[in-house]
């Protein structure tokens, strides 16, 4: 039966209008190559211009009659689903922490950056919830991990929302581009504490530990898992490579991970979700172009959904399962709180994250705190000094000399009354946020070590 299997696919789509080249012949190309697909549900990250989202939509309506885009932040989240199964749910939790208004190039502050999902009937599974989303991306790789605290926040809180969907009885599979190698610690904070496994990891357990001198990139590729900073990508070739990305000849970002429900761990009557293949794809050129897909590839997983005794599901016969978790009448969430289900739910409770990994974590928010206490206090003396000078400026015009002065005094003035605007936001408004949303994590995970050294 066709329910037996599930195939997913995820694609960051490079989707920014203006700034992507091609952007509207490349959309156009993975709306073509997802309705001639076979996939059951598609994620997508950065495809932010809604009316691309309504042509992908109305091109793969035949082989995914569900579809739902999320809003959010100044220039809209990015992140779109299509499902061969019913959506029955939805919901979305922006990431408290996404970088500064100041680093405009970067733009993660500027959009929603979230943590998305949808809540799917499958006719085996029952709920199976999906998450998309696309982490904070400043920070790197190297050096210390308070550079990434903004994604240790975001990974932090998707894994919370994972292990809270797990423990109400939902199988869950989270996908999207993690901006995060697999040894990072980023990524063992999501698996860790949400009991997330790895698709292409399980489906590649004997992958070398790096690439040979003389690996072809191509190889390297199905090798790794890379879909970011290939030489084959045509938007990354030729781009200075950090050591990591030289190592493997690019960088695999983007995960399709997976659980079951906390309640059906050592029980032999609920389905198990398993995966058979994970494979990077949407590698080659646009086809008749000279250019990549996106600046990603994308990756696909293929899961056997098998019934108790082992035997591949079949939708006709699944009098000897446990019955799914009914869908609920309200799929919002509190992410705020952290559920505590897993020892009364759970026969072989996942531990979590360990005490050494916590303390890593709240010393880089510790010191990310630190960093952003002491840029508040220099942004807001910028902004003292920018008033001032404005007050000067204005006092001084009374005793211009030349008329021709006049208009030089005003430009010095808007620019500094523009300056001591955004300095006084960023250091009093945005700095202030960002510390006391760290310091609500902080003692978050403070309470957590202590419940875990006190068991």
């Amino acid at each position: 039966m066709a329910d037996s299997q599930l195939r997913i696919c995820t694609l960051n789509c490079w989707g920014l209008a203006v700034v992507s080249k091609y952007r509207k012949e490349r959309v156009a190309a993975i709306a073509q190559a997802l309705s001639d697909s076979s996939y059951d549900i598609v994620a997508l990250q950065e495809l932010w211009v809604y009316s691309d989202y309504e042509l992908v939509k109305a091109k793969v309506v035949h082989r995914f009659p569900y579809a739902k885009f999320f809003h959010g932040g100044a220039l809209g989240a990015g992140l779109v689903f299509l499902s061969r199964f019913p959506i029955v749910g939805a919901t979305s939790h922006p990431y408290s922490l996404t970088g500064s208004p100041l680093d405009a190039l970067g733009g993660d502050w500027f959009v929603g950056k979230a943590a998305v999902s949808v809540l799917l009937a499958h006719p085996i599974l029952g709920q199976l919830q999906v998450f998309n989303t696309h982490l904070y991306a400043r920070g790197g790789e190297s050096g210390p991990e308070y550079l990434r605290a903004h994604r240790l926040v975001n990974a932090w809180e998707l894994a919370k929302l994972v292990r809270q969907s797990a423990e109400g009885g939902r199988y869950v599979i989270s996908v999207g581009d993690f901006n995060s190698v697999p040894t990072s610690f980023p990524v063992a904070i999501i698996k860790d504490h949400s009991g997330l496994r790895d698709a292409w990891a399980d489906t590649h357990p004997n992958a070398p530990e790096t690439a040979s001198p003389n690996m072809a990139p191509l190889d390297a590729i199905h090798t790794f898992g890379v879909t970011a900073d290939s030489p084959l990508n045509t938007y990354s070739a030729g781009k200075p490579l950090d050591g990591y990305a030289r190592q493997f000849m690019g960088k695999r970002l983007d995960y399709v991970l997976y659980r079951p429900p906390i309640h059906s761990l050592g029980s032999s009557r609920s389905p198990v979700l398993e995966p058979m293949q994970s494979d990077v794809v949407f590698t080659e050129h646009v086809p008749g172009k000279l250019y990549s897909f996106s600046d990603h590839f994308g990756l696909e997983a293929t899961f056997s959904i098998k019934l108790p005794g082992g035997q591949p599901g079949d939708v006709n016969n699944l009098s000897d399962i446990e019955a799914p978790a009914p869908a609920p009448d309200n799929l919002t969430e509190n992410p705020s709180q952290e559920v505590s289900l897993a020892r009364n739910l759970e026969p072989n409770p996942h531990p979590g994250l360990s005490d050494v990994s916590i303390t890593t974590l709240i010393q880089a928010l510790t010191t990310c705190y630190r960093l952003s206490r002491s840029s508040s206090r220099f942004h807001l003396s910028l902004f003292f000094g920018s008033l001032f000078a404005v007050i000067g400026l204005i006092i001084g015009s009374a005793w211009l000399p030349y008329s021709w002065i006049n208009p030089i005094f005003l430009l010095a003035t808007t620019a500094l009354a523009w300056l001591a605007t955004t300095m006084l936001y960023v250091g009093f408004l945005y700095e202030n946020y960002e510390a006391n949303t760290l310091v609500n994590i902080i003692e978050e995970l403070e309470l957590y070590r202590g419940n875990i050294r006190s068991d």
